[in-house]
């Protein structure tokens, strides 16, 4: 299912389709001539016109009204609109299951806020950094927290067209958040990750090292024409880095490593432990073109681990396992794919690249499931810089191959090219990869 055609459960963002933001809005006179060829429009397909009458009715309970004339009568109440705002937080609060005072039910329908921004601006700074002047937020959109005040920006025509659009989508991303801040509470997402750090820290890594010390050394890495792939690996040691010279097709690339003890020695490993924050989920929700955060996101917990060697990584896998037991937790191993001693990894994500080599599962244990990703440092490496590979390339791939870019910034309004976006900043990560030293 494409994320912009009719059957996607993103429809009404979709500024390709029949419930597209116009350039002009009048609720009072429904029967003008534009809003009977908009309804001659959305008659065409069957689904669109179910879910418009769905998403008509939640408007209309949400506001407390029974016509679209009542919308427009509200517009200028300031009282009315006060009174409608206090009814829809409470509404939230129980669809939610946000419990506390009028107050604290408000500051976290504001958090969904923050974290709707917060999706536009992660992208506006990385993916679109060129491109931000285009995709800013519209000032008195993004100030606005309110859910009543963004839906009646939505329907008011003082507001240009790019802010209607955008007040829309920022309660699409809102009603996400929501929906994942549920999710967390339900799992106890924010306990799991501090018993996942204890775990770590007290069964599975060295005590010959303090908590948070590391050992810091640099990866040498030579890449080979016309790929960029790693063609050798070494560890040099920080004193040493001083007398390694530049040359085209090298990097350094820094790894902050801890120890865990196995096997009768101390092995270095470099790992990035991490909670994906609510605006990482929002956007996989829109990837995936899904709206249940359980469904969609199964990798809330994550750890990547770099080891020297593939014979590290089995020694690794099977520490954690003892260490598990040794926590007095039974541990096992799910959905495992293994493609670095040669088999292939099968790309499913849009914009993915099936030459990734990697050992990834997920780990259930202590009332967890952790989803772990394991390289050599010659994997690595590539992860980080091969062609078609690399994670920064993967990152823009995935956002406009998925349909996302389109969704959240459509060219009609956003006057942007995303298949010229998407070649730009492609070649703009690649030149920093290959012409920057480190």
């Amino acid at each position: 299912m494409s994320l912009l055609d009719e059957h996607s459960v993103f429809t009404s963002l979709n500024q390709q389709g029949p419930l597209a933001v116009s350039d002009a809005i009048d609720i009072s006179r429904p029967f003008r001539r534009e809003n009977r060829a908009w309804v001659s429009r959305i008659s065409a397909h069957e689904i669109t016109v179910t879910k418009y009458r769905a998403l008509r009715s939640q408007i209309f309970e949400f506001l407390n009204v029974h016509s679209f004339r009542q919308i427009d009568a509200l517009l200028d109440d300031q009282s009315a609109r006060s009174e409608c705002s206090n009814r829809a937080c409470l509404l939230l609060s129980n669809m939610f299951g946000i419990r506390g005072t009028p107050e604290e039910i408000r500051t976290r329908v504001s958090e969904y806020a923050r974290t709707a921004d917060a999706v536009i601006n992660s992208l506006k700074s990385k993916i679109f950094a060129p491109y931000a002047s285009h995709v800013a937020i519209t000032n008195e959109v993004e100030i606005t927290a309110d859910p009543v005040d963004l839906l009646l920006m939505a329907f008011d025509d003082r507001y240009h067209k790019k802010a209607r659009f955008e007040a829309q989508r920022k309660l699409s991303l809102m009603s996400l958040a929501g929906s994942i801040d549920q999710r967390e509470r339900e799992t106890d997402i924010e306990e799991n990750f501090s018993l996942f750090l204890d775990f770590l820290n007290r069964y599975v890594w060295s005590t010959s090292l303090k908590i948070g010390e590391h050992d810091i050394v640099y990866l040498l890495s030579h890449h080979r024409d016309p790929d960029f792939s790693c063609d050798e690996v070494s560890v040099i040691r920080r004193e040493d880095v001083a007398a390694v010279m530049p040359e085209a097709g090298r990097k350094l690339t820094l790894l902050k490593r801890r120890r865990f003890t196995a096997a009768g020695r101390d092995i270095p490993i470099y790992v990035s432990i991490r909670k994906k924050p609510p605006e990482a989920k929002v956007l996989k929700l829109l990837r995936k073109n899904e709206k249940n955060p359980a469904v969609a996101v199964d990798d809330e917990l994550g750890l990547m681990a770099v080891l020297d060697s593939a014979a590290d990584v089995k020694i690794f896998q099977k520490h954690l396992t003892r260490s598990a037991t040794r926590a007095d937790s039974f541990m096992i191993l799910e959905d495992i794919t293994d493609s670095l001693t040669g088999g292939r990894h099968k790309a499913t994500a849009k914009g993915s690249s099936s030459k990734t080599p990697m050992l990834k599962f997920f780990a259930r244990l202590g009332g967890m499931r952790v989803e772990f990703i394991i390289h050599t440092n010659r994997s690595w490496v590539n992860y980080l810089y091969q062609r078609d590979v690399a994670h920064d390339e993967y990152e823009v791939k995935r956002i406009f191959d998925s349909g996302v870019a389109d969704l959240l910034f459509p060219p009609a309004i956003y006057f942007l090219d995303h298949h010229r976006v998407r070649a730009a900043m492609i070649s703009f990560f690649r030149r920093h990869i290959e012409e920057t030293w480190r």
